[in-house]
């Protein structure tokens, strides 16, 4: 039987529910697509209860992390926080993670829903010293507020200056009576931030949905809607992020994957898998992970082939038709010979092949209140419009 999340209750009234990764979770409310734009435009609220929560305190709490994260713990300040790679010793993806020093001796760990039991296993045979670990998972909810008014929303509801957090910090707030942590990241291309809700279960859900219910409530004047995981799959694509299980996972090295930026190969301590992503950094990777926009009509999906001279030469991992730009994009693992922007290779759409061009990552990300970022270029909002303000037409008509 599926487990649910704090807001279920929503999501039985106003979603459209699914089983992913065990829970029960709404794919879509209104429609991915006005989801996706509502994050684009104004404002998103995605419940991400489900994912893995786990404090880790103790006087060699920094050490243990180190030992198996791939990023530098032993660098953060108190509030602050990075993205992480938990690996074998093949140097093989175990998950991807977020990693908040919220004290002195303690931190924040967050993980893939999927990968709960899987992580918890791992870093308790690794446990070692002055340290100890709670899950706080099925204790805590966790809404993801995403969008160009991301912040007036929270700062509506928790009365804090949000523009004191910087991207990748974090601090305690309170929403009414309640204690919470809000954390700046995100997961969408887009200005974002993580409110955890604690001491809130499944079974006593009144300060989550509190909570939740504060955010729509204060989010009607900034146009937000409560978003699913659709829209939340396809922001992620359009941000060139990875979604472990499709893009990334324990055969995939986080050289191939170009996650080099999350792995500190000179920091202090040593950690597990440093010997083989070495090594294959030093050999370099016979695949890399290639970002692609479709040149012809067509939309890349999971699984298909991608192709250069006749021959199959990889697969695409992830690919949508994009409602912000328009056109059908993807990502997958190709040799580096046909890996480099401008390049070019085919992808097998049913029974005909559509040339597709390889770009810089990410397809689109908000660089300022007043720019983007598409495939490199950078834009202010007008030039974006101009170019891209067709995608709504063009998306319906696929």
């Amino acid at each position: 039987m599926a487990k649910k999340t704090q807001v279920y209750q929503y999501h039985e009234k106003h979603g459209h529910v699914v089983d992913y990764a065990g829970f029960d979770l709404p794919v879509w409310f209104e429609g991915i697509i006005p989801e996706c734009r509502a994050v684009r435009k104004n404002v998103g609220v995605f419940d991400v209860s489900h994912m893995g929560r786990i404090n880790v305190e103790g006087r060699d709490a920094q050490k243990f992390l180190d030992r198996l994260t791939t990023n530098d713990v032993s660098s953060l300040a108190v509030g602050q926080g990075h993205y992480s790679l938990l690996c074998k010793t093949d140097g093989g993806i175990i998950d991807d993670l977020t990693i908040f020093r919220t004290h002195d001796t303690k931190y924040l760990v967050v993980y893939n829903a999927a990968n709960r039991e899987k992580n918890w296993n791992w870093l308790q045979k690794h446990l070692e010293g002055n340290v100890a670990m709670a899950d706080l998972s099925d204790q805590s909810a966790m809404f993801a507020v995403q969008g160009p008014n991301a912040a007036a929303v929270l700062q509506d509801i928790s009365r804090t200056g949000l523009d004191e957090i910087d991207r990748y910090w974090g601090r305690d707030v309170k929403v009414g009576r309640l204690a919470c942590f809000v954390t700046r990241s995100g997961y969408t291309g887009e200005d974002g931030f993580e409110i955890y809700v604690w001491k809130t279960s499944v079974a006593s859900p009144a300060d989550a949905l509190e909570v939740w219910d504060k955010i729509l409530s204060a989010g009607k004047n900034h146009g937000i809607k409560p978003t699913g995981l659709g829209a939340r799959d396809v922001l992620r694509l359009e941000a060139g992020m990875c979604l472990y299980g499709n893009d990334i996972d324990e055969k995939t090295s986080p050289v191939e994957a170009k996650l080099n930026f999350a792995v500190r190969l000179d920091k202090k301590t040593d950690f597990v898998g440093r010997p083989a992503i070495q090594k294959l950094k030093e050999e370099g990777p016979t695949r890399v992970r290639a970002g692609f926009t479709i040149v012809d009509r067509g939309i890349p999906r999971q699984g298909q082939e991608i192709m250069a001279t006749g021959a199959t030469v990889g697969r695409v991992t992830s690919g949508t038709l994009s409602p912000t730009l328009g056109f059908g994009l993807g990502m997958g693992y190709v040799p580096p010979a046909v890996s480099k922007p401008s390049q070019s290779f085919e992808i097998k759409i049913r029974d005909r092949t559509a040339e597709a061009s390889v770009v810089k990552l990410p397809f689109y990300q908000r660089r300022s209140e007043n720019s983007v970022v598409v495939m490199g270029e950078e834009l202010d909002l007008r030039e974006f419009r101009t170019r891209y303000g067709h995608a709504e037409t063009l998306v319906a008509h696929n």
